[in-house]
């Protein structure tokens, strides 16, 4: 291949002075030094641009295509030859040349035309060409010229006869169909692929923005050149220095942006020392920056689940609509890391090896960190679905409580208080008194069971709410609790939560404070339902583990939330429980 591409570049530096003295030598007033030397310099361009991106990625069918862009604009300038055979040689097959620069655009930057109007412009646009260009010359007359710059004789060997007027009406029609509808075409489709990229193949598809203004330029060129007969002298080279100024830039510009990645892994250093400095939860802002891709995200797999999580642990599906792309990075043959990119990054896979090796310690930290998270995640969840199964099997025990063992014994009071009214006359005395104590008996176990079903899960906390069920709770207690608590009901979970913060703080005061007064306050404060109980008591209390602060703790805790006991050897104690309500 260096043999080739070094046999390319001599045979464009012999093309090259050639297409220079068949321009000054042929043209005569129409042409000028510097105008065919710029032509020159624009075709050695796209050869140079061809040979570097040849050079840099062989496997790219850029560089090549590039490379015999340069070449055929150089062959185009032996049409302007008195030699019969390659006047007629290269005015068929020169046209071609600036299907071969659309090919190459089109084909940027993977070296491949991927859509199928694209693909279709371009097979349309050689086979039209070549079509006209033959048809031309076939009735090509030297006596009636094709271009006002173009009055010398030339002999076509493929000329049947003399019928200028025929083909001069056909090079009409070629500029109108090649240089009008399939030119407007091809801009058309440049900016369509613009506008409908992502704003990374956006950044990386800029020069077809020059592309778009070359083929605009060449296509006014040859429709001015070719219906007006005399132009003036001004308009000929404001428009000529125009779109070769546009030719000029337009292999430059696709160098540029097909070197892109190249440059992006010779500053990999950079990537490497930030690194060193990033938390692993911002790995992913890293790599979006280095990879200049905004829409990045960084997976990790865990085999366990045999699926995927983000930094925070959080589960992931991969993207399956194909609208982005996946790339797996991995070490040692184990799964290491799953990089969500913009489609556009698949056409720089040596950009994204790189920085996956630069970033090997980085992501094997944060893949070690989202399974920890993930894990934290699972027994957070574990310990929710706990919590709210004993809350559905407290309400249950509730239930079973007020409906039945409760209403059996009222029931049976009833009965034993009817029986005491209908053997109160002439009843022993002493049965009356045991029938007595008997009903009072059931009585207490009955207020017993419905302290002990408060207990368990309060029936006017599922009726009623959280605030009202406080309230009951307050006007139990035996010392002044002073509450404040906002109206609304919450998820079920939350308020049962908030209402056993209470009742075992309470509880505590109770038992243990010496506490003259209390007070509780419920607010809700940035998404988040906060409990405060506070007394004036001896202090002291702690939330150990095995009581039932810390059991509390770890209730509030399972919801996402942290129970905190602030407390002083006679100073009082005052528990805070916070726990997240989304509202």
């Amino acid at each position: 291949m260096r043999i080739l591409r070094l046999a390319l570049l001599a045979a464009g530096a012999f093309l090259g002075y050639a297409a220079y003295r068949v321009q000054v030598d042929n043209l005569g007033s129409f042409t000028s030094p510097a105008r065919a030397s710029a032509i020159v310099i624009g075709a050695w361009l796209f050869l140079l641009a061809g040979l570097i991106a040849w050079g840099r990625r062989p496997s790219n069918r850029l560089g090549p295509l590039l490379a015999t862009a340069g070449i055929a604009l150089l062959l185009r300038q032996l049409r302007y030859s008195h030699d019969a055979a390659l006047f007629t040689v290269f005015f068929v097959v020169g046209e071609l040349s600036y299907w071969v620069v659309a090919h190459a655009v089109f084909a940027y930057p993977s070296g491949r035309i991927t859509d199928r109007w694209e693909r279709r412009l371009v097979a349309t646009g050689y086979s039209v060409t070549l079509v006209f260009t033959t048809a031309i010359l076939v009735v090509y007359n030297p006596a009636k010229p094709l271009r006002f710059f173009d009055p010398t004789f030339r002999k076509s060997l493929l000329a049947v006869g003399g019928f200028g007027d025929a083909a001069i009406s056909l090079q009409k029609v070629f500029v109108v169909v090649v240089w009008g509808f399939l030119a407007t075409s091809a801009i058309a489709l440049l900016i369509r692929r613009l506008v409908t990229a992502s704003p990374r193949a956006r950044r990386l598809l800029a020069p077809l923005l020059v592309a778009a203004i070359a083929v605009g330029l060449r296509a006014i060129f040859e429709s001015v050149f070719t219906f007006v007969e005399r132009p003036s002298v001004i308009l000929y080279d404001y428009l000529f220095w125009w779109q070769i100024g546009a030719f000029i830039a337009l292999p430059l510009a696709l160098l540029a942006g097909f070197l892109r990645a190249r440059l992006a892994r010779a500053n990999l250093g950079e990537l490497i020392l930030e690194l060193e400095r990033t938390q692993p939860h911002e790995i992913g802002n890293v790599l979006r920056k280095a990879l200049r891709d905004p829409t990045l995200d960084v997976l990790f797999p865990l085999p366990e689940r045999e699926g995927f999580v983000d930094a925070t642990g959080q589960a992931v599906e991969l993207p399956t609509d194909g609208s982005r792309a996946v790339t797996h990075l991995k070490h040692d043959d184990e799964p290491l890391a799953a990089l969500v990119h913009d489609r556009s990054l698949l056409d720089e896979p040596k950009l994204i090896d790189a920085a996956g090796a630069a970033a090997r310690l980085a992501l094997e930290n944060a893949r070690l960190h989202a399974e920890t998270r993930a894990q934290l995640d699972e027994v957070r969840q574990s310990r929710t679905r706990i919590v709210t199964t004993a809350d559905e099997e407290r309400r249950r025990i509730e239930r079973d409580i007020h409906d039945g063992a409760q209403q059996r014994l009222v029931a049976l009071a009833l009965q034993l208080r009817l029986a005491q009214r209908r053997l109160r006359d002439g009843t022993d005395p002493e049965i009356e008194r045991l029938l007595a104590a008997t009903v009072d008996e059931l009585q207490f176990a009955v207020d017993e069971l419905r302290e002990l079903a408060r207990g368990v899960h309060p029936a006017i906390l599922t009726e009623d709410g959280l605030a009202a069920a406080l309230e009951s709770l307050v006007s139990r207690t035996p010392l002044p609790v002073e509450l404040e608590a906002e109206e609304g009901r919450l998820a079920a979970p939350i308020e049962a939560t908030a209402y056993f913060v209470a009742c075992e703080a309470l509880a505590n005061i109770v038992k243990h404070a010496h506490a003259s007064g209390a007070s509780i306050r419920v607010q809700r404060r940035n998404g988040m339902l906060v409990v405060e109980v506070e007394d004036d008591g001896v202090g002291g209390a702690a939330a150990e583990n095995g009581s039932g602060l810390s059991g509390l703790g770890d209730r509030v805790e399972a919801l996402g939330g942290r129970l905190r006991v602030e407390s002083r050897p006679a100073g009082g104690t005052r528990i805070v429980g916070e726990i997240p309500c989304a509202s």
